[in-house]
Order: C-alpha cells, then structure tokens, then sequence
C-alpha cells in the first residue's frame, strides 16, 4: 500500500486525537476508585492485612489482559482490542459495585480484576500511538496520549465526594459509588474508540511496510517474544525498568490511603492527595516525552529512579495522617514512575520489530503488571507487620533495579544485534 507522508501524518493526528479523547474518560473511570479501593477491602473483609488485594487483584487483571488483549491486537487491530477492553472493566466496575451491596470479597476481586481490563486497555493506548510516529517523534506521540489521562486521572479522585451522594440516591454503599462512575466512563471510552479509531494505526503501519495484516503464525507468540529479547538486549532492559518502577508507584500508593487513614485524614483529604499523585504521573508527559527524544531514552530512565528513590524518603519519613511529606512524596512517586515508564515504552516502541511488535508489547505490559500485583500483595502483609516507613524502605531496592536497568539500556548495540529493517529505517 502507498499514502504520501501528509496523508499518513493525517492519519496519525487522527488517531492520536481518538486515543487522547478515550483516554481522559477512560481515566477517570480508572481512577475514581483508586483512593477507596484498600477502604472498600477493608469493609468487607473487616481486615486492614486483605486491604491491598483489591488493587492487587486489579493490578494482576491488567496484567493478565494486557497480554489477552495484545493477542486480539494482533489479530484484528488496536481498534478491537482498546474496545475489548473498556468493555471488560466496566463489566469488572459492576461486579465491583454489587460486591459491595452483598458483602462479598470473593465478588469484590473478581470484580477487581475484571476491572483492571480496562487500566490494561488505556496503557496499550500509548503504544497505539506510536505506530505511525517518525522514530524520532516517538517519545513525543507516547506520551501525548500518557498526558491525556491527566484529564480523568486529575478529576476522577476528587469526585470521592460526588460518588458518595451517588451512592446514596442509588441506595449503594458510599464506598462503591466511585465504581459505579467508573463504569460510565469505560463505556464512554469504548465508544470513543469504537467511532473515531479508523483507519486502525496498527494495521495501517502493517500495510505501509507490506507486512501481513497479522501476526505471523510460523512461531508461537511467546517464540517471537523470546526470539526478540534475546536478539535485542535493550529490550529486557526496557522490561525491567518498567517494571521495576512500577512496581514501586503501585506498592506505595495502594497503602498511601491506609497510612493516612490511621492518623484520622479524611476521604477528601485522601483523595486530594492521590490526586497530586496522579498529577504527578501524568501532567509533564510532554515534558518527559521531549525529553525522551531530545536526550535519550536511558538517562530519562535513570532519572526516573532517581526521582522514586527520592520520594521513597519523603514517604518512609512521613507521619500518619495529613503532612507536608505524604503530599510531596505522593507527588514525586507519580513523577518518578512517569519519567521511568515514558522512556522504557518509548525503548519497547523503538526495538520492538513490527512482525511481533504487539507480543512484545503485551509481554511487557504483562511482566510490569505482574510485577506489580505481586509488590502490591506484600506491601499489604509489610504494613501490618512492620508499618508504612518499612514498607518505603523495602520499595527502594526496586528503584535502584530502574536505575540498573538504565545503565544496561544504554549501552550501543552492535550492528549484529539490530535486524536489517531497522537499519534502513534508522
């Protein structure tokens, strides 16, 4: 297939304008439950130690659907898969909501978990955006559609109080009011996407560089995942660096509003400051993303560590309740994790090649969230035993891991180890 550049570039303002629209909505059905997900475990559990499986289960549902839903990316393009999965999490966001009115933890992380489709969903998005991206541009696209989830992720904590007048005219429990908001929003998305995302970016990027329209079936998609890791280094280093600064935001963050709740904060209070944590996360992608391209990808990684390891004080230092160090901890952890995740994608989307580029992609989405799901657990089991300043203490060897990774990121690659089609694209 042939475009001129123009109409190509059309296309991709296009769907770069489709991905920022689903991703603010798409957000603040993510994020309005974040600041009463551990409130509502507890309720019903009636345990502090079960407070962080709910967002455990939710980080281990995205996880899992990130990789399901790279496979049907694969197969029948972004448009399909993003849908999939908005549709997945709302679906997730009722359950969630009924567990709640007949007190059931069992419903409550099924429920979790399916909702966790739709975090899946709006990170694959920042991936959809680089496929027609110019190499150079790439950090750029990124992290356009990483920024666009400011919009809902900004707004969403701060409507905790709305969601409980909700709540209440629904005859609901206050603390499920949020998901039920969510639910709304995933849809909306769903349908953004669904209207607007066409011509799909994926497999317009396949058709311009006159590859199938799926992915090749000569080797399993993990055979292409493991062929490309071991054949690009820079790859397994991108992959532990997102994962290893994930897996700090989300143990932090998920025991932030316990923390805070033992010194007698309030649900606004608490909302407040996860809001700033979002804002942290997500408000200066541009910046970080120019910054991706303008310097390079490794030393915004590195930074990225740097700036987790420097929060990680402020919250391990940080009394129960309200204080001057849990806000800008808060905020630091969401700017770290944004630092460090922009430019190891932006890594994936520059060495993933394009016969293989959504298994690889899931793949790391897929051990990020794993990862995740598994520091969110213990993070749980780590306050109950040992307390909140532990639980920073023990985050902060993963931190150092980002900056680890860093350092193997940017070493050159040899001209062997960067296939042909690279070459000449380059």
């Amino acid at each position: 297939m042939t475009l001129a550049a123009d109409d190509v570039a059309a296309v991709q303002r296009r769907s770069i304008g489709t991905l920022v629209a689903a991703n603010a909505v798409g957000a603040l059905g993510i994020t309005i439950g974040i600041a009463t997900a551990s409130l509502l475990a507890t309720e019903i559990s009636g345990s502090e130690e079960q407070a962080g499986l709910a967002q455990t289960f939710q980080v281990l549902g995205a996880a899992l659907m990130s990789y399901l839903l790279a496979r049907v990316m694969a197969k029948r393009g972004r448009r399909v898969g993003l849908v999939v999965g908005y549709l997945t999490g709302a679906v997730g966001a009722t359950a969630t909501v009924a567990s709640g009115v007949v007190g059931s933890m069992p419903l409550l992380l099924v429920g979790a978990a399916m909702f966790g489709s739709s975090t899946a969903a709006n990170s694959s998005a920042r991936y959809a955006a680089t496929d027609l991206a110019l190499p150079e541009a790439r950090g750029r696209a990124l992290s356009t559609v990483v920024w666009a989830t400011t919009i809902g992720a900004v707004v969403g904590p701060n409507l905790t109080g709305l969601s409980g007048a909700v709540a209440d005219w629904l005859g609901i429990p206050e603390l499920t009011g949020p998901f039920a908001l969510a639910g709304v929003g995933m849809l909306a998305a769903a349908l953004v996407l669904s209207v607007r995302l066409r011509p799909d970016p994926l497999l317009l990027a396949r058709e311009l560089a006159s590859a199938p329209r799926t992915a090749p079936v000569a080797s399993t998609s993990w055979g292409r995942v493991g062929a490309a890791l071991k054949e690009r280094p820079v790859l397994t280093a991108a992959v532990v660096g997102l994962s290893g600064a994930h897996a700090v935001m989300v143990s932090v963050m998920v025991m932030t509003p316990l923390h805070m709740q033992h010194g007698g904060a309030e649900l606004r209070i608490i909302g407040f400051v996860i809001s700033g944590h979002v804002l942290g996360m997500f408000a200066f992608s541009p910046l970080v993303g120019w910054l991706a391209d303008r310097i390079g990808r490794p030393p915004v990684l590195a930074g990225g560590g740097g700036v987790l390891l420097a929060a990680l004080i402020l919250c391990r230092s940080s009394p129960e309740g309200s204080s001057w160090q849990i806000y800008a901890g808060l905020f630091l952890l969401g700017l770290g994790w944004s630092l460090a995740t922009i430019a190891a994608s932006t890594m994936i989307a520059d060495h993933a090649p394009l016969e293989a580029r959504t298994d690889i992609q899931g793949a790391a989405d897929l051990a990020m969230g794993l990862t995740a799901a598994a520091a969110g657990g213990a993070a749980g089991v780590i306050v109950g035993a040992f307390g909140y300043p532990t639980l920073a203490l023990a985050a902060a060897s993963l931190a150092i891991v980002v900056i680890a990774a860093a350092a193997v990121g940017a070493r050159r690659p040899s001209e062997a180890e960067i296939p042909m089609d690279d070459r000449v694209e380059s």
